[in-house]
């Protein structure tokens, strides 16, 4: 008996590149961070409505926990202090600084402290979760969205955090960090109105968000150089504004534990004056700062530097 095969009719040959393409983006789509994008565009969404409700008393809520979230918080706590330990604190003033930074709503500081030192380590490879090699949309924010977005495994934050992952306090909070931000709320809703809530927490988040990932996208793009490192980090003075002092990425990288990034008079840090300040109050000890009057690979005592830099 002759065994007769179905041929594949034309709606089947048309149905056949069809379904692989839809197979191709569901699997794209996959690869989103749904949580991070909706989040992301809500709070630009509502940054924009604040801006239509400017007044004062708005903008001075903004400018001032802007400095403590992004200057405090991030600049100092996340980074200077946490990441590259540039100087010594008492738990009381890690711990606040700590606080401040999770209103940034960055995630929590052992996942961004794992990730800027993964970025030191691996600068522009492969490994690097923000490198500017894929792109300056990808090292701006595209890699929050699409990329690891600080979602490091166990196995990666004992190799690089196993410090903050010793101490409860950073563990609770960087598991909870978004509570800060929610009482926050609470209070400018309860001191103010809606408008406030949307200017010290939508706004002033969406503005430190873009202030931090310029550091990791424009200053590996754009500015000027004065040490040859083995990537592209630049000196960006703009950067370098909004920031608080962040944007002296080349300074950094060249001398990554260094406490001061703003290596000469006319480079503003805001950071470093703060990180002086507490010195000066007897908060900060063991400061570490590159002196540029030495080989470039020494760093000293604040104090053994006065003067030199």
């Amino acid at each position: 008996m002759k065994k007769i095969i179905a041929e594949p009719t034309s709606q089947q040959g048309v149905n056949a590149p069809q379904t692989g393409k839809i197979q191709a983006i569901e699997n794209q789509l996959r690869k989103i961070h749904w949580t991070n994008f909706l989040i992301i565009t809500s709070f630009h969404v509502l940054a924009l409505v604040a801006l239509f409700n400017f007044s004062w008393r708005n903008l001075a809520v903004f400018l001032l926990l802007s400095y403590m979230s992004e200057s405090l918080g991030v600049g100092i706590g996340y980074h200077r202090l946490l990441t590259h330990r540039s100087f010594k604190a008492p738990k009381w003033l890690e711990y606040s600084l700590t606080a401040l930074g999770t209103l940034s709503i960055q995630n929590g500081a052992i996942e961004w402290v794992a990730t800027h030192r993964i970025h030191h380590a691996h600068t522009e490879t492969d490994q690097d979760p923000h490198t500017p090699r894929h792109g300056a949309f990808w090292a701006h924010m595209g890699w929050i969205m699409r990329g690891t977005a600080q979602n490091h495994d166990e196995a990666t934050l004992k190799r690089y955090v196993p410090d903050l992952l010793k101490d409860k306090f950073h563990v609770y909070l960087s598991r909870h960090y978004y509570l800060t931000s929610i009482i926050l709320g609470l209070i400018l809703f309860a001191v103010g109105d809606w408008t406030l809530v949307l200017w010290g927490i939508c706004l002033r988040t969406a503005f430190g968000w873009h202030s931090t990932w310029l550091v990791n996208s424009a200053t590996h793009l754009w500015g000027t150089r004065r040490f040859e490192t083995n990537d592209d980090s630049t000196n960006n003075a703009l950067i370098a504004v909004l920031s608080f002092g962040e944007g002296w990425h080349n300074n950094h990288h060249a001398h990554p534990v260094s406490a001061r990034h703003g290596l000469k008079w006319y480079e503003f840090d805001m950071n470093w004056l703060t990180i002086r300040l507490f010195k000066q109050l007897g908060w900060a000890s063991q400061v570490r700062v590159f002196k540029a009057k030495t080989p470039e690979n020494q760093l000293n005592d604040e104090a053994a530097a006065t003067g030199s830099l």
